[in-house]
């Protein structure tokens, strides 16, 4: 089934949605690290490391998938994937694995910095 036009728009909205957030999260894992390396950190640390866990809640709790893939479906993409509008197919299947493994070496290095007294 192929989606009517205004449907069409709703996907386009939820894909676009889902970028935004994309970078939100990718922002803060690149903070989360920043920090890590540097030693130092700011009012933003707790926030973006809890917005990180609030997302792994999110997927865990929608059996690791993503929300806006359901509404996708329910407006007529037929596979409800969001990211293949904006981003390259070779990097989709390694967004999560690539995100968690430097979420958690920032996780690791902020308890080296803070066991050592760096903070």
């Amino acid at each position: 089934m192929s989606p009517t036009g205004d449907n069409r728009q709703k996907i386009f909205l939820v894909k676009s949605v889902h970028t935004a957030v994309f970078f939100l999260f990718s922002a803060s894992v690149g903070y989360i690290l920043y920090s890590a390396i540097r030693g130092t950190h700011s009012w933003f640390l707790p926030l973006a490391i809890g917005a990180v866990l609030l997302e792994g809640l999110v997927l865990v709790a929608n059996g690791w998938e993503c929300p806006l893939t359901n509404m996708a479906k329910k407006w007529g993409d037929e596979t409800g994937r969001v990211t293949d509008m904006f981003f390259p197919g070779w990097f989709v299947p390694h967004v999560f694995r690539t995100c968690t493994t430097l979420f958690l070496l920032g996780i690791a290095f902020l308890a080296v910095n803070y066991a050592v007294g760096r903070f």
